[in-house]
């Protein structure tokens, strides 16, 4: 009598392939960036046959755009919780601005998804609508300090751009390779931010 064929353990197993595929690809993005990898090398890493993540993921980029909307859900949160630090806008901006560089440090997988995976947003609506909530969140502490929309959306543009160029350098050991370095970094973007957001302060 022969013996029972043994199945090859797969994602199926833990009741949540999705997951199991999302986590896979995060930590492929961790390894090689957003760009280095396919749905074949994510399946694998999952422990699911390579046609697995078509049952959920059109293709990469879709697989893609989940992880960026999760990476834009958990700014939102912590942005939120910057935001209610204080009531005044300067320093609301400012803890924005460290908030910002702490999540490039701790989710750096997420980090890149969100900014370096060049996904087009008209193509996911969950994508775009998380983007638009982070922004929404922040504007009305910049609306306070520059009331013409237009004027207050430059200044959030402009703070996020300084905290995004010094996370960057952070991540880049520009700042140092220590345990210092992401505390210091962070102060460093609530300054730069205290800085910007006063020359709207009138």
């Amino acid at each position: 009598m022969s013996s029972p064929v043994k199945r090859r353990p797969t994602g199926h197993h833990h009741g949540d392939l999705r997951n199991a595929l999302l986590r896979a690809a995060l930590e492929l993005v961790a390894e090689r960036g957003p760009h280095g990898f396919t749905l074949a090398e994510t399946s694998r890493r999952a422990g699911v046959s390579v046609a697995a993540p078509y049952k959920h993921f059109a293709d990469r980029e879709t697989l893609l755009a989940e992880l960026a909307t999760q990476g834009y859900r958990q700014q939102r949160d912590r942005f939120a919780a910057a935001l209610a630090s204080s009531e005044d806008p300067v320093e609301q901006l400012a803890a924005f601005a460290s908030a910002y560089v702490r999540f490039a440090a701790q989710e750096p997988a997420l980090f890149d998804i969100t900014f370096h995976a060049g996904l087009d947003k008209s193509r996911f609506n969950d994508l775009a609508a998380a983007g638009d909530e982070v922004a929404n969140l922040l504007l009305p502490a910049s609306r306070r300090l520059a009331p013409d929309k237009d004027d207050a959306f430059d200044l959030l543009l402009r703070v996020a751009s300084a905290a995004h160029g010094l996370a960057v350098f952070l991540r880049q050991g520009l700042f140092g390779m220590d345990g210092e370095a992401l505390a210091a970094t962070e102060e460093k973007a609530a300054r730069t931010a205290r800085d910007i957001a006063r020359q709207n302060d009138t």
